[in-house]
């Protein structure tokens, strides 16, 4: 589920689709999470603390507050303004902040981790750690940020320098690492220990976050049951969750290939929660099913969404498999690649590049950045997948052979509709 997905591969023929799995989903389990009601985007007590911001104002603790309101609004609606306006009011926090001004400048960096602006970020959270208040804190920070920027070594250092086997935040991030480092078995562990930490907290919001992520990493290994049972967990918690919605409408398509229920699920979501994403998936699904109406109606929503400038470079690199999966814009492909690399040069993006010049005939450097970047370096099998595509179309069998039964191992994490493709590498 996190990995990039493929989007929009051909529509297969009957003969090609899997055999349906056995079902484990139910439902009798999620029907009742499927009654979308908006969400709140206002309270008596935004407004109160709302009402204190004058355009001169010095109240640090409203705009602390009301930032923190503006970041749930966001998270419950995925409408993109609600993140903009929580990020202008973190700004002017850090701005007039005398004192806690670290805290300030580490929550606005994560705002913009949210944003994509992964640079700006950067440079806040080390003025946050020369401050030298909440050292842990800036230390787990700029893990986080440099892992967004593919500065491993870097990344690795500040996380030895935090090692905590009892602190939720040390756990996770180990379990991050791990996943980045293909150990898929203590990625597992290390979350199921932080998830039995969030339970002894009675923390709300850590144990949901905890259920969505071993949920997903649940799926990675195959355990598509554990991975069911947690989605379910995280809906109990929050019955308005939309990325537990869309972990098991994933479920559903992928593995127990229902795409009508999935896409049942999904539209249940999208009519509240505006994440441009979710019209990409529906899109993906009904292009499996051959519904070209379905297909097009939903990738014109994501287009449209997409005409909002306050998106910025967040959804890039959609952007770019849409350019290179769809409307064979490869040469804007490859200059959206481009400018993703310089600012964030991980193997994901390497990847994307390297598929642009593929998918534009250019086959020396496609080859050689994913020799170079690529191979080797990263574990997601949606980036895997487009670089056995250029080791094929490069005559490069060995490279394929490597590759191919860890494709063949992950259909369920690219989609259905990798599966003939991966064959006939």
């Amino acid at each position: 589920m996190r990995s990039l997905p493929i989007f929009f591969s051909l529509v297969l023929c009957a003969s090609c689709i899997q055999q349906k799995q056995e079902s484990i989903t139910g439902k009798e389990d999620y029907n009742h999470y499927l009654q979308s009601k908006p969400a709140t985007t206002s309270s008596k007590y935004f407004d109160l603390w709302n009402s204190k911001i004058q355009p001169d104002s010095m109240q640090l603790t409203s705009f602390g507050i009301v930032a923190g309101e503006y970041d749930r609004y966001f998270k419950n609606t995925g409408e993109v303004r609600f993140l903009k306006k929580a990020g202008q009011a973190l700004e002017k926090a850090v701005e007039i902040a005398a004192v806690g001004k670290a805290d300030y400048q580490r929550a606005l960096a994560r705002n913009y981790i949210s944003q994509h602006r992964f640079r700006e970020a950067l440079v806040l959270a080390n003025s946050a750690r020369s401050l030298g208040s909440g050292v842990t804190g800036s230390q787990n920070l700029l893990f986080d940020v440099h892992m967004e920027l593919g500065n491993y070594d870097k990344a690795k250092k500040y996380l030895d320098s935090t090692i905590n086997m009892s602190d939720f935040g040390y756990l996770i991030r180990l379990a991050k690492w791990s996943d980045y480092k293909g150990d898929l078995e203590n990625t597992i562990r290390f979350m199921e220990k932080a998830k039995l930490k969030a339970e002894s907290a009675r923390n709300k919001t850590l144990r949901l976050w905890s259920y969505t992520n071993l949920a997903d990493y649940y799926g990675h290994a195959g355990r598509i049951k554990e991975s069911y049972d947690h989605y379910l967990k995280s809906l109990e918690l929050d019955p308005q969750n939309a990325y537990a919605k869309k972990g098991i409408a994933w479920i559903v398509f992928s593995y127990e290939k229902n795409p009508r229920e999935a896409l049942r699920i999904l539209d249940s979501v999208t009519q509240t929660f505006k994440a441009p994403d979710y019209y990409l998936l529906k899109a993906e699904i009904a292009d499996f099913m051959g519904d070209d109406r379905g297909f097009l109606s939903n990738l014109d929503l994501y287009f449209k969404t997409m005409c909002d400038p306050q998106y910025g470079s967040m959804y890039n690199m959609y952007n770019i498999g849409l350019y290179t999966d769809q409307t064979q814009q490869y040469d804007l492909a490859l200059e959206l690649a481009k400018k993703e690399v310089q600012q964030r040069p991980t193997p994901e993006v390497f990847g994307l590049l390297a598929y642009a010049y593929y998918k534009r005939g250019d086959l020396e450097p496609a080859l050689a950045i994913t020799e170079q970047q690529i191979f080797g370096k990263t574990h997601e099998p949606a980036v895997l997948m487009q670089a056995a595509e250029i080791y094929s179309a490069t005559c490069n069998t060995d490279r394929v052979k490597e590759l191919k039964p860890g494709l063949l191992g992950a259909i369920y994490e690219l989609g259905p509709a990798a599966e003939s493709k991966i064959i006939n590498l």
